[in-house]
C-alpha cells in the first residue's frame, strides 16, 4: 500500500466535527467515512485516559496477532453495531449496502503476511470499507483522499503524525456556551465541571501540537464556518489539498443533502450562525457564569471575546 492520502477531523463533543464531516460527504475527491471513524481499541492507556473513551484515542495493538484479530481490535462501535445489530443502530434507516464479510476480506488481504505496523492497519480499516461500500455515490480513485473523524483524537495528533508524516488533522473549536448546551441534549451529558475541563484539555493540547506540526494539524472554529461558509471550506480545501467545491457549503449523506436536521450523525442540529447564537440563551444565569470562570484564558486566546454575540462572556 503507498499514497495513501489520510485527513482526520477532531473535535470535542458537540464542537461540530460530524457537521464539518458532513459538509465533506459529497466533495468529489474524497472518501468520506460515513459514521464516526472509531479507530481506539482497549490496548491503549496513557494518563488522559481519564479524559477520553478508549474508542476516541488513537490505537495501540499488541503483537503476534493476526489480521482477523486486528480488524476486531479496533472498536469501530457504530459502523459494526450498524452491520451486526441493525436494529439496535441510530443509523439504522442510513442507506447504506455494506458486507462485513467483504470489508474484512479485504482488510485482511491489504495487510497480507506480518509484521502488521499500526499505519498499515489503519490504513487498511479505511481502504477496505470502501472496497466494500457497495452503494457509495462515487466510484473510489487511486489518488482520492480518506477522511474519517473522531471526537478529540487531535490530543493523540504526534502519534498519527509519527505513522502518517502527511496526514491532516483538522481540528474543530466551538464556544463552550453553545457546545455545553448542546451536549445538554445527550441521555447522560457530562458534568457541567467535566466538560468544561476537557474542553480546556483538548484545545490548549492540540493547539500545542499545531504549533509543533504547523503542516499537518490546524485548527478551525466552528463561528467561522457558520459565519461565512464559502471562506471557510476555502480555507479547509487549502490545507487539506483538494480542490474547493460547492458541495461543502451543506451538509450531506453519502452525496445527497440533508436538508433537516443532522442528527442522528451528530447532536448538533443546525449548521448556521443563528442556531449557535439562539441556543445560547437556554442556559441559566449559573451556567453561564460558571463557563466563564473556566474558559476565559483560552477563550481569549482564540479570540471568542472578538465574535459579536459572545464579547460580553469576556469582557475585561
Amino acid at each position: 500500500m503507498s499514497d495513501f492520502n489520510f485527513v482526520m477531523i477532531s473535535a470535542g463533543f458537540e464542537h461540530g466535527g460530524n457537521v464539518t464531516h458532513r459538509h465533506l460527504d459529497g466533495h468529489p475527491e474524497l472518501l468520506v467515512y460515513p459514521f464516526e471513524s472509531q479507530l481506539g481499541n482497549r490496548s491503549f492507556n496513557d494518563f488522559l485516559a481519564s479524559v477520553e473513551r478508549v474508542q476516541y484515542r488513537y490505537p495501540e495493538f499488541p503483537e503476534g496477532l493476526s489480521a482477523g484479530e486486528l480488524y476486531e481490535q479496533i472498536i469501530d462501535e457504530e459502523m459494526k453495531t450498524f452491520l451486526r445489530k441493525r436494529n439496535g443502530s441510530k443509523f439504522k434507516n442510513a442507506d447504506l449496502v455494506l458486507n462485513e464479510n467483504r470489508r474484512k476480506e479485504a482488510f485482511e488481504k491489504y495487510l497480507g503476511t506480518g509484521p502488521y505496523p499500526r499505519k498499515r492497519v489503519i490504513e487498511a480499516f479505511f481502504r477496505s470499507t470502501f472496497d466494500a461500500w457497495e452503494n457509495y455515490y462515487v466510484m473510489p480513485q487511486a489518488n482520492m483522499t480518506y477522511v474519517g473523524y473522531s471526537p478529540a483524537i487531535g490530543i493523540d495528533a504526534a502519534r498519527m503524525v509519527r505513522d502518517f508524516p502527511n496526514i491532516k488533522i483538522m481540528h474543530i473549536i466551538r464556544n463552550p456556551f453553545s457546545a455545553y448546551r448542546d451536549t445538554k441534549r445527550r441521555p447522560f451529558p457530562q458534568p457541567i465541571g467535566k466538560y468544561l475541563i476537557t474542553w480546556n484539555i483538548y484545545h490548549s493540547t492540540v493547539e500545542m501540537y499545531a504549533k509543533m506540526y504547523p503542516e499537518n494539524v490546524k485548527i478551525f472554529r466552528y463561528e467561522d464556518m457558520v459565519a461565512n461558509k464559502e471562506k471557510y471550506m476555502h480555507e479547509v480545501a487549502e490545507f487539506i489539498g483538494v480542490a474547493y467545491s460547492e458541495t461543502m457549503l451543506y451538509p450531506s449523506w453519502n452525496g445527497q443533502e440533508i436538508k433537516e436536521n443532522i442528527a442522528p450523525w451528530g447532536t448538533v442540529l443546525k449548521s448556521d450562525e443563528n442556531y449557535n447564537k439562539e441556543i445560547i440563551k437556554e442556559l441559566t444565569s449559573e451556567e453561564k457564569q460558571q463557563i466563564i470562570y473556566a474558559t476565559t484564558a483560552l477563550a481569549r486566546h482564540f479570540e471568542y471575546d472578538k465574535v459579536e454575540y459572545l464579547e460580553q462572556y469576556y469582557v475585561e
